[in-house]
C-alpha cells in the first residue's frame, strides 16, 4: 500500500522558515520523481518544486525561487522542502507528490496534505 505522510506545516510568522518532510513508502523511491505542490483557499493547486529520481535535476516555481529548496534522501524514503523568507502568500495546504515509473508507463500518489499558514 503506498502511503505519502507529510508533516512539518505550521504557523510561522513573515520572514520565517519551516521544513516539510514526506516520507513514502509502498513503492520503489528511488526510481520516482517527488514534487512538493500547494493550494492556497481559492486557488488551483500549483507545483512548488520537483527533484528528479537521482536528485540532480530540480525544477521551482519562479514565486519561490531562492527562498526554498527541495531535497531527497533515497536511503530514508524521504523528500524535503525547506522554506525560507517566508511570505503571508506562500500561505497553503502543501502536498507531497511522487511519480512512479514502469517502463513507459507511470503512477501518480499524492500524501493528505499539510497546512502552512504564514501570519503575523
Amino acid at each position: 500500500q503506498v502511503q505519502l505522510v507529510e508533516s512539518g506545516g505550521g504557523l510561522v510568522q513573515p520572514g520565517g522558515s519551516l521544513r516539510l518532510s514526506c516520507a513514502a513508502s509502498g513503492f520503489t523511491f528511488s526510481g520516482a520523481s517527488m514534487s512538493w505542490y500547494r493550494q492556497a483557499p481559492g486557488k488551483e493547486r500549483e507545483l512548488v518544486a520537483h527533484i528528479a529520481s537521482d536528485g540532480a535535476n530540480k525544477i521551482y516555481t519562479d514565486s519561490v525561487k531562492g527562498r526554498f529548496t527541495i531535497s531527497r534522501d533515497n536511503a530514508k524514503n524521504t523528500v524535503r522542502l525547506q522554506m525560507n523568507s517566508l511570505k503571508p502568500e506562500d500561505t497553503a495546504v502543501y502536498y507531497c507528490k511522487a511519480r512512479s515509473y514502469s517502463g513507459a508507463y507511470y503512477e501518480d500518489y499524492w500524501g493528505q496534505g499539510t497546512q502552512v499558514t504564514v501570519s503575523s
